[in-house]
């Protein structure tokens, strides 16, 4: 009986340190160090909220800059963040790629296949990634440029203004966030959004 006790009483103790005071500590923590990310890190435009910069969503209309593909469920689904787990010979992948190739492809006149980057016909790790390659960007400079009857060089601007460097100077990939620069290309006077994406 002692034993059964005993067990009750640490079943409540730890049900109260683990469930109730460990999250509300880490809650209250993260409200407070990071409060954007914590909350999020939503991105509006006016008053609305468009999405979250840590999460891809799908833009494709010609004015706007194309994220990579998603493999999260039919596509930029965040409640089935997944890869897709197929190897390099596999002929799904192949497949795949080939097609996303070839939107590109057409979305961008002119550019030929050996310019792609990768990143613009795999998904990532996630299904979701919020951004592209600096290369990813500048191949789609003068389709976003047309369709918004905007100089190249402004574009150009934007993309370097919304490019994230090497975390500090020496690791990780240099990045540009799909949503913060399609958002900066609506707010240039004139080159406005409209409600296709």
């Amino acid at each position: 009986m002692r034993e059964l006790i005993t067990a009750i009483k640490m079943t409540v103790v730890l049900t109260i340190l683990t469930g109730l005071i460990y999250p509300m500590v880490v809650f209250g923590l993260a409200q407070l160090i990071f409060p954007w990310q914590a909350n999020g890190s939503l991105e509006s435009h006016g008053n609305q909220i468009v999405g979250s910069a840590i999460i891809g969503q799908n833009f494709a209309a010609p004015r706007y800059f194309h994220p990579r593909p998603s493999a999260a469920g039919n596509g930029y689904d965040p409640t089935q963040s997944s890869g897709t787990n197929l190897g390099p010979t596999n002929s799904a992948l192949i497949k795949s790629v080939s097609a996303h190739l070839q939107q590109v492809l057409k979305e961008n006149p002119g550019v030929t296949a050996n310019q792609v980057p990768v990143d613009l016909v795999t998904s990532s790790g996630s299904g979701l990634d919020p951004e592209i390659s600096p290369a990813a960007a500048e191949l789609q400079v003068a389709r976003v440029a047309k369709a918004r009857n905007l100089a190249p060089v402004e574009v150009e601007d934007l993309v370097a203004a919304n490019t994230r460097g090497r975390w500090i100077g020496l690791f990780g990939e240099p990045g540009v966030n799909v949503l913060k620069l399609n958002l900066a290309l609506d707010r240039i006077p004139g080159g406005g959004a409209t409600a296709a994406r």
